[in-house]
C-alpha cells in the first residue's frame, strides 16, 4: 500500500477544505432518465465481475475465502494470472488495513461502512475469524438490485445466515438488519440531496462509534463532485468531528501509462466510465483530494 496506516480524517474535518457541490441534480428529460438507468445497470453488473475474479483467485490458491463460491453466478471462470494477482493484492491490502483498524484499542465497538459492497464477503470472513476479532458493527451500502441479490443468497445459505445473529429483512428483501450486520439499499447519489434528518437516510449507523469507511472501486463510478459530496456526508454531516474516522479508498490511477490506456479502452468498450479517474489520476492527486475533504 502507498500509506502504512489508515489516516485519521479528524485532522481534515475542520471545515478548511473546499465546499462540496450538490451534484448534477435530477435528470432533465426522459432520455436522460433512460441513459442513467442503463448506466446504473452496467455499474451494477461490475459486482458480478468482481465476484468471478474473487472465485478465480480462490480456486488457484491465491485467497482463502470459503464464501466466494456462494456469491458467484454459475461455474467459476479462470482469470488471467495478472488478474488473479491483482485480486490477491487488492483483497489482502484492504484486509490488512481493516484488521489494523479493528485491532487498535477502543473502549467501544467499532463500525465499518462499506460503500457499494455488492457481493463482497469481508463481513463473513471477519465474523468467522479465529481467534474472534474485537466487537464491530458492519454496514454495507449498495443499489437495491444488488442488496436484494445478496440478501437472497444469505437467506438460502446456512453457511452465511448462521454468521448473522437474529437478523430481520424488509418485505421486499432489499434491506437486512441485525445487532452486528446491516445491509442498506441506497443509491449513493441520494446522499448529495439535502435532508432535515441525515441520520434517517442511513438508519442504524451509530455516529458515536469509531468508524472506518471503505470505498473499493465504488466512488470512481460517480462524478467527482458527487463522490466528494458522498464522503462529505460522513465526514461533515453524519459523524461528529470528535469521532475517529478513517477511509480506505481503492481506485485505479495512472490512466496515461500503457496499462492504464488499455484498461480505459477495455472498460469503455463495455460502456464503463471511471468518472473520477482523470481528476484524481495520480497518488498525489488522491492525497490532495483527502486533504480537501472537509
Amino acid at each position: 500500500m502507498a500509506a502504512p496506516h489508515i489516516p485519521n480524517l479528524n485532522t481534515l474535518r475542520r471545515g478548511q477544505g473546499r465546499p462540496f457541490g450538490r451534484g448534477r441534480g435530477a435528470p432533465s428529460s426522459l432520455s436522460d432518465v433512460e441513459d442513467r438507468v442503463s448506466n446504473d445497470k452496467i455499474v451494477q453488473q461490475t459486482d458480478q465481475d468482481a465476484s468471478v475474479s474473487r472465485l478465480s483467485a480462490v480456486e488457484v490458491g491465491y485467497l482463502d475465502d470459503p464464501y466466494a463460491k456462494l456469491f458467484a453466478s454459475g461455474p467459476g471462470q479462470r482469470r488471467f494470472p495478472i488478474i488473479n494477482r491483482g485480486t490477491y493484492v487488492r483483497t489482502r491490502a484492504i484486509d490488512n488495513l481493516v484488521h489494523r483498524f479493528l485491532s487498535s484499542p477502543s473502549p467501544t465497538p467499532k463500525q465499518i461502512i462499506s460503500l457499494g459492497a455488492g457481493s463482497d464477503t469481508r463481513f463473513f470472513r471477519l465474523q468467522s475469524h479465529s481467534p474472534p476479532l474485537t466487537a464491530f458493527i458492519y454496514h454495507e451500502l449498495d443499489f437495491p438490485t444488488n442488496t436484494s441479490q445478496k440478501i437472497s443468497t444469505v437467506i438460502h445459505s446456512p453457511a452465511l445466515s448462521s454468521l448473522i445473529p437474529s437478523f430481520t429483512t424488509s418485505s421486499d428483501l432489499t434491506s437486512l438488519s441485525s445487532s452486528q450486520y446491516h445491509i442498506h439499499p441506497i443509491d449513493l447519489r441520494d446522499l448529495a440531496k439535502p435532508s432535515e434528518n441525515p441520520a434517517a437516510v442511513l438508519k442504524d449507523i451509530n455516529p458515536s462509534l469509531p468508524t472506518l469507511l471503505i470505498s473499493e472501486c465504488c466512488l470512481v463510478y460517480l462524478s467527482p463532485s458527487l463522490a466528494d459530496t458522498c464522503i462529505a456526508h460522513f465526514t461533515t454531516i453524519l459523524l461528529p468531528l470528535t469521532i475517529p474516522l478513517g477511509l480506505i479508498l481503492y481506485e485505479p490511477i495512472n490512466p496515461h501509462d500503457a496499462f492504464g490506456e488499455v484498461m480505459v479502452r477495455n472498460l469503455a468498450a463495455r460502456g464503463i466510465v471511471l468518472q473520477t479517474l482523470h481528476k484524481y489520476w495520480s497518488k498525489d492527486a488522491q492525497l490532495e483530494r483527502l486533504r480537501e475533504y472537509g
